[in-house]
């Protein structure tokens, strides 16, 4: 069954591995960056890093992020890009890339070696579980303690109240809650099937 896509307001992260003519890393930096400094100059970008292994490893990790599908799509469509990358053609071996939205982001796989079989992301339930396992624990302490840090809780509307707890618990759970648990989880959710 093929993939829904994803919704036009999910940010799109698109992580790139590299091989690089080791004979040319100087050349390929200032490409990089070149493309990066490029990539700035358009709408919906939302930032981008890359890294080496090591001084001389000749594999590069690169991710940049944009704001949604559309301004990806405008940017990897671009004359500008096209050119970029036609201008690295010689510098670069080899080149993987894959492209992550909204909630998939949390179960990134961890990089597997050259050589090594890939790995499957971790199905749905295990990924429903994990999530479940944080918000749990988090939502139940948020509730029991809300009314003694605030006077009149209790009074507020139902649907204030909700919207506040949501205001409060979602960047507790994208920032610090969910990527906790993931690595605490990491062997079971990486487990691939027999």
């Amino acid at each position: 069954m093929p993939a829904s896509p994803p919704p036009a307001s999910a940010s799109v992260t698109v992580s790139i591995t590299r091989t690089v003519d080791p004979e040319r890393f100087t050349e390929a930096s200032e490409w990089v960056q070149f493309g990066i400094n490029l990539a700035h100059t358009y709408p919906g970008f939302l930032g981008s890093g890359w890294v080496r292994g090591s001084e001389d490893s000749a594999t590069w990790n690169m991710l940049y992020r944009f704001s949604n599908p559309e301004s990806l799509e405008a940017w990897e469509n671009s004359d500008e890009r096209t050119e970029w990358l036609e201008a690295g053609t010689d510098l670069v071996l080899d080149a993987q890339v894959e492209k992550r939205t909204g909630i998939e982001g949390w179960f990134d796989l961890q990089q597997v070696p050259p050589g090594a079989p890939s790995l499957l992301p971790p199905p749905r339930w295990k990924q429903a579980i994990s999530i479940w396992l944080g918000f749990f624990p988090v939502n139940l302490a948020f509730t029991l303690l809300i009314p003694w840090l605030v006077p009149g809780w209790g009074t507020l509307p139902t649907a204030l109240k909700v919207l506040l707890t949501t205001l409060a618990l979602t960047p507790l759970m994208a920032y610090f809650i969910l990527p906790w648990v993931t690595r605490m989880l990491r062997p079971w959710l990486q487990r691939q099937p027999r």
